[in-house]
């Protein structure tokens, strides 16, 4: 199992964008639980990100929406970035 690390950043940017989206809230918690279960889950569609945002990867809380996270294998760590629309946090 993983371990959730939250930042203060990533805690402000999720308060705002559940306060947006309040209907987007079971689907976020539902990426969060599957995260620290395992973050390779099909549904996740965990992937690498590229260019200026290479170190980072991205799972999808649906098709339209996406959390970047910086994920410590060894540690087993996983540190939320950004939270928002496809288009906004890449």
């Amino acid at each position: 199992m993983y371990k959730i690390i939250y930042t203060e950043s990533f805690v402000r940017r999720a308060k705002k964008f559940i306060s947006k989206h309040p209907e987007i809230l079971p689907q976020y918690e539902k990426t969060l639980k599957l995260l620290e279960l395992n973050p390779a889950h099909p549904s996740l569609r965990l992937h690498r990100l590229k260019g200026r945002m290479s170190g980072l990867f991205s799972v999808s809380i649906n098709i339209t929406y996406r959390i970047t996270i910086l994920l410590l294998i060894s540690k087993k760590e996983i540190i939320p970035i950004d939270i928002g629309h496809h288009d906004e946090v890449y």
